[in-house]
């Protein structure tokens, strides 16, 4: 069949013409399909569709080849732009999951954070005042043991103790949040790799 003849086939089919076409073509077209797509059910949702537009736009059409090299041509198109659409919406599915779990992540731990900030100035409030005016210069001002007891006119045993009797009693204040900061670190460091 040349392809006027196919073109005006195509325009004057009527029912019967157009299931003998179906049935002729179906299940080598749905084979072709699920090769290219590797699903069975999008398969035939891919065949039956191109033989639904076939149907539909059948008084428009103009075919420049065999009616199976067409037939083939459109289901391999519909199936290239099938899968180029699910890439596509995978690819905003898992950045919307990134996003969503970042955020999350982000939001939880500013909560721990500050939850833990609150803890700390409580437990730090709670030491004896020169166990905590220690513990301050070595922590936030990092200065070394001898510079505190020169600065404070103790002696560096003195200071020793002092740092050591701040850490327990943190430690026991703050036992609770201790995984936490454990967490906290693992994650800064999982951000920095």
């Amino acid at each position: 069949m040349n392809n006027v003849n196919v073109n005006i086939a195509l325009q004057t089919y009527n029912d019967v013409a157009f299931e003998q076409l179906f049935k002729m073509h179906y299940k080598a077209l749905h084979a072709y399909a699920n090769m290219l797509l590797k699903d069975v059910a999008t398969a035939e949702e891919v065949v039956q569709s191109m033989f639904l537009k076939l149907w539909e736009k059948r008084d428009l059409l103009e075919v420049q080849s065999s009616i199976k090299a067409y037939l083939y041509k459109c289901v391999y198109h519909d199936s290239l732009n099938l899968l180029k659409h699910e890439q596509v919406k995978q690819k905003y599915q898992d950045f919307t999951v990134h996003t969503m779990n970042t955020h999350y992540q982000a939001a939880s731990h500013k909560a721990e954070l500050s939850e833990l900030q609150k803890e700390l100035q409580f437990a730090l409030n709670a030491l004896p005042e020169q166990c905590r005016i220690i513990f301050q210069l070595s922590r936030f001002e990092e200065l070394k043991y001898r510079e505190i007891a020169e600065r404070l006119n103790i002696s560096v045993k003195t200071v020793e103790n002092q740092m050591g009797k701040a850490l327990k009693i943190l430690r026991l204040k703050l036992s609770d949040f201790l995984v936490l900061i454990l967490l906290g670190l693992a994650n800064h460091n999982e951000y920095l790799n």
